[in-house]
């Protein structure tokens, strides 16, 4: 059996996102493999993202982001179950980088969830996955809009948003 230290948990946690306790249990459960503890908490997450699935996310942030030519421009909409979630540092730094994904898609909301994933690997949805498994609540991509205009006339304003973009 390896010997499971702190550092090796911090470097687990530092690489998956996940909690302590999570990257804990799951290098004692691979014997110390840091490739096999991160497809663990891979699974699992999938495990928890499933059974959070029927919870309602009713509490969110929307991002408007606006190309550099100002042809183009998409508003996100991102949920969770509680707005002290979506206050959240990590929740709000995904939306962005949601909102600046969906720039490059055909702006449907499944177009979105098939990109790549912007931190990580595979799709947005594989993303959102994680985060779900991460924070401990049902998130949803509930909305994609987008604008294009060929005179580069695109603008955003958002009265109090959250973080700037």
């Amino acid at each position: 059996m390896a010997q499971i230290t702190a550092s090796l948990v911090k470097e687990l946690r530092d690489k998956s996102g996940a909690g302590m306790m999570d990257a804990k249990k799951a290098l004692v459960e691979t014997d110390g493999d840091m490739e096999a503890a991160v497809d663990w908490l891979r699974k699992k997450g999938l495990s928890k993202a499933a059974k959070k699935a029927d919870r309602v996310a009713a509490d969110g942030l929307v991002a408007a982001v606006v190309s550099d030519d100002k042809k183009t421009g998409v508003l996100v909409e991102l949920n969770a179950e509680t707005d002290f979630v979506a206050r959240n540092e990590g929740f709000q730094k995904a939306l962005l980088s949601f909102a600046n994904a969906a720039l490059t898609t055909d702006g449907s909301k499944d177009g979105l969830l098939a990109a790549p994933a912007t931190e990580g690997e595979g799709t947005i949805a594989d993303q959102i996955t994680r985060l779900i498994a991460t924070i401990g609540e049902n998130i949803t991509l509930r909305r994609v809009e987008k604008l294009e205009s060929p005179e580069g006339a695109v603008s955003s304003y958002m009265h109090t948003a959250a973080a700037e973009g």
